[in-house]
């Protein structure tokens, strides 16, 4: 394996630079493109943001928010202290091409919120089909941790995401499984959970006991409807938080 120094180089190298004005996006992208062309290991340290910055001919800002949003992608690490280094090998990085198009374009909440809203009704239909019982019996038990977390809002959150990754993981199609999960990160990027007060809360419970009790019977029609009850409610409170 290359040292740091010389694989530093030769990433330098082979991005060029970039037209004065280029936004985040863009640099966002070129970074990218050589992330996922296989031509750099998994587990190399990056050059630092001053040589990405100077490479590109753009501003160490844009550097460092093109990274901040690979980051959260899942496409680089940051460990403080020692640099960024790349994740995966580049099959590992690139599952899907349509995802990242969709990670890197500069969408609106209401698009993302949209996108969401298809995927999770669509998942629950699948997963009222698929989900065997130990897989309703942990959907069962995140409801139960839901109704428990009482004014524990962060307890709540944490029931509601292993919720809806749990029924991704029952529908059984990894394209939807890191389709949502692409969107879900973007989507936090703009707002965290958006279940900010009790009563919130408690209409999101509801709306999560629906969504098991057709999965308990089996009813696609039924999982798919219940969802887009609770899609409908969970995306006016996105909507709500960021002023919409």
């Amino acid at each position: 394996m290359a040292s740091d120094s010389s694989s530093s180089a030769q990433i330098v190298d082979a991005l060029g630079t970039l037209p004065t004005g280029t936004p985040v996006s863009e640099v966002a992208r070129r970074l990218l493109d050589l992330f996922t062309s296989g031509s750099v290991e998994p587990g190399t340290r990056l050059p630092s943001e001053r040589q990405l910055a100077a490479s590109l001919a753009v501003g160490r800002s844009a550097v460092r928010e093109a990274l901040a949003a690979l980051e959260i992608l899942g496409i680089v690490q940051v460990r403080p202290g020692s640099g960024t280094f790349l994740r995966g090998q580049a099959s590992e990085l690139l599952p899907q091409t349509l995802r990242w198009g969709l990670l890197i374009g500069e969408r609106n909440t209401s698009e993302l919120l949209e996108l969401r809203s298809g995927l999770e009704i669509y998942v629950a239909r699948i997963a009222a089909t698929r989900a065997d019982a130990t897989a309703r019996d942990a959907l069962r038990s995140h409801v139960r941790e839901m109704r428990d977390a009482g004014d524990d809002l962060a307890a709540f959150t944490r029931a509601d995401l292993a919720f809806h990754l749990d029924i991704a993981e029952a529908a059984d199609n990894r394209t939807l499984h890191d389709l949502l999960h692409v969107v879900r990160s973007l989507l936090q990027v703009h707002a965290d959970r958006a279940v900010h007060s009790l009563p919130d809360a408690e209409v999101a419970a509801v709306e999560h006991e629906a969504v098991l009790d057709a999965l308990d019977a089996g009813d696609p029609d039924a999982a798919a409807s219940a969802m887009a009850v609770h899609m409908i409610t969970a995306s006016d409170r996105v909507t709500r938080l960021l002023g919409g």
